[in-house]
């Protein structure tokens, strides 16, 4: 008894992990990019403190919003979805502005999910588009099309 009675005391003075407050969209540089159905209104994230920050921390993003992370050459880039409160499409485009691959609907990652556990996709290209989940589709996102709008990559 009185070890629980202890054990009880120990673990109400343990710190509970507490999750990041949710954010609205960041303050970054906008641009508007077409797709084939619509137009995107995107933050760009080109350094990599704003590509690593991304959209975690985001509650929601309005229909055709999202962010545009930029690289400084085409490659393959995993995204994973670390403190991510929302499901995204993510949209992997190469440097002459056509898809190459989506990753659609993919899970959001509560703070609490442990790292082995949260989602991760790759693909291929010079940029990635995130965008609220099934709005790739709807926009006519695929591999194969062209988006238009997109800035110059930056220099290396």
């Amino acid at each position: 008894m009185i070890a629980a009675l202890l054990l009880g005391a120990i673990l109400a003075q343990a710190p509970v992990p507490v999750a990041p407050p949710a954010v609205s969209l960041r303050r970054l540089p906008a641009l508007r990019l077409s797709a084939p159905r619509a137009g995107l209104s995107v933050q760009v994230a080109a350094n990599p403190a704003q590509r690593e920050q991304g959209l975690m921390n985001v509650r929601e993003l309005p229909p055709r919003t999202g962010m545009l992370f930029v690289f400084p050459r085409e490659s393959g880039w995993s995204f994973w979805m670390k403190n991510t409160l929302i499901d995204l499409d993510m949209v992997w485009i190469d440097k002459r502005g056509v898809v190459t691959s989506v990753a659609a609907r993919v899970p959001h990652a509560s703070p609490q999910t442990p790292d082995e556990r949260i989602p991760v996709r790759d693909g291929y290209g010079a940029y990635v588009i995130e965008l609220p989940a099934g709005e790739a589709h709807e926009d006519g996102l695929m591999e194969g099309v062209r988006v238009g709008g997109l800035p110059p990559l930056p220099p290396e």
